[in-house]
């Protein structure tokens, strides 16, 4: 969805994979008790400087973004009965979004900026929530919410405060103006 964000946005880019085990980063950080509201910023930065130590003459952009609901990090679900759970524990119910974006030249991160976005599910019952899974398929999987705002999202979503770019992954309107000032 960042793919499809940056383009929409008339951005020309290439796409490189971190060359860092986020996986490894995000429990080391948590294992130090860090503020959860804090991993989406170091993990978007650690990102970044993993390709720009390869790629020294160019901008390169990491980001991440996490749920946290009840002060817990919501993972992608695995399977549609994840989902399935997931969206039980979602359902009329608010939770936090919180994107980061880190901008990385020559190894060296210049700007970062972090943005929460607050979610309030519709109440779901088990009908609903299993019509929904349906109309969306193996895809809800990609989303860490299981709900993908972009698509079928507004279906189980009451509100959204905040930024809408945010709750899709990216802080798209900061990044802009970041950029306009280079």
């Amino acid at each position: 969805s960042r793919k499809k964000l940056l383009k929409n946005a008339g951005l020309s880019f290439l796409i490189r994979k971190p060359l860092c085990d986020e996986d490894y980063i995000k429990n080391q950080l948590l294992k130090k008790n860090i503020n959860k509201k804090n991993l989406p910023k170091l993990l978007a930065e650690a990102k970044a400087l993993s390709v720009s130590k390869k790629n020294t003459k160019y901008l390169v952009v990491g980001s991440d973004t996490i749920i946290l609901f009840k002060n817990k990090i919501i993972n992608k679900a695995k399977t549609t009965e994840e989902a399935k759970t997931k969206l039980q524990k979602l359902s009329g119910k608010k939770h936090q979004i919180i994107s980061s974006a880190s901008v990385c030249l020559n190894n060296k991160q210049i700007w970062s900026y972090q943005q929460t976005s607050t979610i309030h599910m519709n109440a779901l019952n088990q009908k609903q929530i299993n019509t929904y899974l349906k109309k969306t398929g193996k895809d809800i999987l990609s989303s860490v919410g299981c709900y993908q705002a972009e698509k079928l999202g507004p279906q189980i979503i009451k509100s959204i405060n905040g930024d809408f770019f945010n709750v899709l992954g990216f802080p798209l309107f900061p990044f802009l103006a970041f950029l306009s000032k280079r």
